[in-house]
């Protein structure tokens, strides 16, 4: 995590970088939380508060990405004084506090839908805006600190020679601090709910076996299995979001892990050098996981997807002249977007 590089790659080119990268990464996470606001005030859903908390925690990754872009781009000019320690600081903070915020944004989605699968009867009755609104006020605090703490860590007086980067600011111990709190418990977790739920599916789809092979030997049965399609349409929608969710859970273990890995062995291993790998590479990879996350749930979660068709096709339709059919485009597909959210 650096604003100017010495080894690796020229700091300007990597300014540009940061720079595409905020855009797109800002832009794309505007797109999807336009789509779920449009979903929420259709129908106000726990599950929808929590993705649209990930998309605005993206957003402010984004954007503080673009302060050490800016130090990039004025690296080169030798008549700028190097930011102080302090300065240097604030700014890897004001980008970990969201980094953190995404991380632990799509655990609490992957939590609610677990819970949706796991116990439906309770999370029926507790879920609501309270739960909702707790839970992301108890996020954004553990953010807050997690983000801060390691410079609050009594940090070394000698060492720093003007680079703002991570490793050049942030003492080891709150370097380890951040990872044990923030990334390895959470990866526990993450594997504890998918094998659960792996558990949970397989022996739903059993019982559904069972009883739809008793259904179509008895009359009474029959009746039974009557009561069983609206359930199992239930489940499996949570199911199928669930499958949204662990393919996000797949990119961020792909993009970070790397970074998060390679800095205990950086720490661990005193004459390894792998500081500019992580600086240079590894971070900019775990950084592209806030682009990754819009992209998801724009391609593979179809309210979403249709929200955003819906938008553009508004957009379209008012910026040309108006006629028989791009007049009434923006009604047809609000209307077939209707249809969706009823089913």
């Amino acid at each position: 995590m650096t604003a100017a590089t010495g080894d690796g790659l020229k700091p300007r080119v990597t300014g540009f970088i940061l720079s595409v990268a905020s855009c797109l990464i800002v832009g794309t996470n505007l797109l999807v939380a336009a789509a779920l606001l449009r979903l929420l005030t259709k129908r106000c859903s726990q599950s929808w508060c929590f993705v649209l908390n990930l998309a605005l925690a993206d957003i402010l990754v984004g954007l503080a990405i673009t302060g050490l872009a800016t130090e990039d781009f004025g690296a080169g000019n030798f008549t700028s004084p190097a930011p102080g320690k302090s300065r240097c600081l604030m700014r890897m903070a004001f980008v970990m506090s969201p980094c953190t915020a995404s991380i632990l944004s799509m655990f609490l989605i992957s939590l609610d839908r677990y819970a949706a699968i796991k116990v439906p009867l309770r999370y029926t009755r507790f879920s609501g805006k309270g739960t909702a609104v707790g839970s992301l006020v108890a996020l954004w605090a553990c953010s807050v600190i997690v983000g801060f703490l390691p410079g609050k860590i009594t940090q070394p007086t000698d060492g720093y020679g003007g680079l703002c980067a991570f490793f050049s600011v942030i003492y080891p111990t709150g370097i380890i601090v951040l990872f044990s709190v923030c990334f390895f418990p959470v990866l526990s977790v993450f594997v504890y709910i998918y094998m659960d739920i792996l558990k949970i599916a397989c022996g739903h789809q059993r019982q559904i076996f069972q009883i739809s092979q008793a259904g179509s030997r008895t009359t009474a049965g029959h009746r039974h299995s009557s009561q069983w399609p609206q359930a199992r349409s239930r489940y499996w929608s949570h199911v199928k979001a669930l499958r949204t969710v662990a393919l996000l859970v797949g990119c961020f273990l792909t993009l970070w892990c790397p970074f998060f890995v390679v800095s205990i062995v950086q720490l661990l291993c005193k004459s390894c050098r792998l500081i500019t790998v992580l600086e240079n590479h590894l971070w900019l990879l775990g950084m592209s996981n806030s682009l990754i996350n819009p992209l998801v749930y724009a391609c593979w979660q179809r309210e979403v997807r249709t929200q955003i068709a819906d938008m553009f096709a508004c957009l379209a339709g008012r910026g040309s002249a108006p006629g028989p059919v791009l007049g009434n485009l923006c009604h047809i597909v609000t209307s077939l977007n209707q249809g969706t959210m009823l089913n």
